[in-house]
């Protein structure tokens, strides 16, 4: 028996042969797949990169005060500023003034300490009549140099890297000696709005679930024509705009609305009283379970048309109640499309916009509104924070699912 290696027609080893086939198949592949790569980098793995690090990136007032920095640096927390601390604060100002960015260095400072950015802007304009001594010509401009908590918030600020804007964001502040402690309670609205929204979220998903699982249960049973049919109309908001549907429900639901004359007309409700459906929490469930409710059917759908029947008339012909049957056979097959809407409108619904901004009011408004609303202040830094507590919250909640489910069970239609 010959021990010569296996070879080609050509003559080539046949192991190096399959391995530069394979290495050819490789390459095909990526070169197939680095359009959608290239996409994905560019339009979501950059965008979030870059929000992650203006979250904790912020270099108005380090590039502005380069003495007050090189002070802080050498330093430690806790150190009383002294006349070269003053002198130092000083020299910067009438930098500040010279490159026209005292506001952008106090809009930085005031980030972590609100109201002081005037403080800067005033201070910077009479920078240039400022003599030795620094300190009492500085506290004779503005008491507030003399506070502690103005240049903790400065060295604070020093650093272009700092976590000020998560403190922010989980209503926490600096204290004068360095250390952190939680906002009055009157001020702590960022961890009470997330709760909030994760808790609403909840309350959609789980009316979707409700509403949803009969719709399926009917479309995956009913003969292919009349299956269809239905399945038109769950899809039919997908061909209605947003806004038109948003606004419809904005016509519906207001005290003047349709609902509440209706209600009135039946003698249900007194036209003194009409229900307030609209601009708070209620009108929040109601819109956007509507809007979310397809989201829901659909993964149900696929996983109830492969159910089959044999197994419930089975259960049945043993003796099986139909609570039974359907506690016991049915459900548990529905498990993966259940979990798989569930976290689909979950995540749909921690996200949202527009229809909270439309129909929420105060009390309907989202961790999402804060963000845009922050957005629109030119707080970027602290949006940013918050954005990256929701992408937290939500990868969190994938993490959670793979756990308890599996990610290799996802059926989404």
């Amino acid at each position: 028996m010959s021990d010569a290696p296996l070879t080609t027609s050509d003559g080539r080893p046949l192991k190096a042969a399959l391995a530069q086939a394979q290495a050819r198949a490789r390459r095909r592949a990526f070169l197939l797949v680095a359009p959608l790569l290239l996409f994905v980098v560019i339009t979501f793995i950059l965008p979030i990169g870059q929000m992650l690090q203006r979250s904790i990136y912020h270099d108005g007032f380090s590039s502005a005060a380069p003495a007050l920095q090189a002070w802080f640096e050498a330093n430690p927390p806790g150190t009383a500023p002294d006349e070269a601390a003053y002198a130092a604060l000083a020299a910067d100002l009438q930098l500040m003034k010279a490159n026209r960015t005292a506001g952008e260095a106090g809009t930085r400072v005031n980030y972590t300490l609100p109201g002081t950015r005037s403080l800067f802007t005033s201070s910077a304009r009479g920078a240039d009549k400022l003599e030795p001594p620094f300190r009492e010509a500085l506290l004779a401009e503005n008491a507030k140099w003399g506070d502690p908590l103005v240049w903790e918030a400065m060295r604070s600020a020093a650093s272009p890297w700092t976590s000020d804007f998560y403190l922010v964001a989980t209503d926490m502040q600096r204290t004068a000696d360095g250390g952190v402690e939680r906002v009055p309670e009157k001020e702590r609205i960022y961890l009470k709005l997330f709760g909030t929204t994760f808790m609403l979220s909840a309350v959609i998903t789980g009316v979707c679930l409700l509403l949803a699982f009969p719709i399926a249960h009917l479309l995956a049973t009913l003969p292919a024509s009349r299956a269809n049919l239905l399945m038109i109309l769950v899809l039919l908001p997908f061909w209605t705009s947003l806004l038109v549907r948003t606004s419809s429900w904005i016509v519906l639901l207001q005290g003047q609305g349709v609902v509440n004359n209706v209600l009135v007309s039946a003698r249900l409700v007194d036209d003194g009283a009409r229900w307030q459906m609209i601009y708070n929490m209620t009108g929040t469930i109601i819109v956007m379970t509507h809007i979310l409710l397809p989201f829901m059917v659909l993964p149900l759908y696929s996983v109830m048309r492969t159910i089959k029947p044999a197994y419930a008339r089975a259960a049945r012909s043993l003796g099986a109640t139909s609570w039974t049957t359907f506690r016991r056979i049915y459900l548990p097959q529905t498990l993966p499309g259940i979990a798989a809407g569930a976290l689909l409108v979950f995540i749909l619904a921690v996200g949202y916009y527009i229809t909270p901004a439309l129909v929420g009011g105060a009390d309907g408004q989202l961790f999402s509104n804060l963000i845009q609303f922050h957005m629109s202040k030119s707080n970027w830094s602290v949006a940013a924070a918050l954005a990256g507590m929701l992408l937290a919250g939500v990868l969190v909640l994938y993490w959670l699912y793979d756990r308890l489910v599996g990610i290799d069970k996802l059926k989404l239609g």
